[in-house]
């Protein structure tokens, strides 16, 4: 089964590299690896995603809690998460194909980026099977490169009862 493992680390040198190295070094797969600074310069958050059973996911989020550079460590799939990747695509367009790529990309709300005579590039934002599917439709316009972000993830807050909301008070 696929899981979505958020860790939060010191934004020091080589700490992707002992991250990535307790994967390859028990055999784990990274399917998806992002990595970025949050708010505070001094941490980043790095959004995983690799796949094995309740066991082998137990195993992993304990080794990564090992390591001396890691804050914190979420398996996202324990809770409520919204995810999102990128791509970047490239589309070979004949004259006859230019508005067919267009409203491909209007269908999914992508953007065209970039535009020369012979091509576009557009760019969609959504779940993996938008993604897939986008690229599916643009495959036969001929696909000349593709660039994916790989994903991204945070938890949704939980939804308080009506009741438990403060209530404002409206001025008149």
């Amino acid at each position: 089964m696929e899981h979505i493992i958020s860790v939060t680390v010191e934004n020091k040198f080589g700490v992707l590299s002992r991250v990535a190295g307790l994967f390859s070094g028990r055999g784990f797969n990274i399917e998806s690896l992002s990595v970025a600074p949050t708010l505070d310069p001094s941490m980043s958050m790095m959004t995983i995603v690799t796949s094995g059973d309740d066991r082998i996911i137990e195993q992993i989020v304990k080794q990564l809690n090992k390591l001396i550079d890691v804050i914190k460590v979420v398996d996202l799939n324990e809770s409520e998460f919204v995810s999102r990747e990128t791509a970047l695509i490239k589309v070979h367009t004949k004259s006859e194909d230019r508005a067919e790529a267009l409203r491909i990309a209007d269908i999914f709300r992508a953007n065209v980026i970039d535009s020369t005579p012979t091509t576009y590039t557009i760019e969609v934002t959504g779940d993996p099977k938008k993604i897939e599917a986008i690229i599916n439709l643009l495959q036969p316009l001929g696909i000349k490169e593709l660039v994916r972000t790989g994903r991204v993830a945070i938890a949704r807050e939980p939804i308080r009862p009506a009741a438990a909301q403060p209530k404002r008070v409206a001025k008149e």
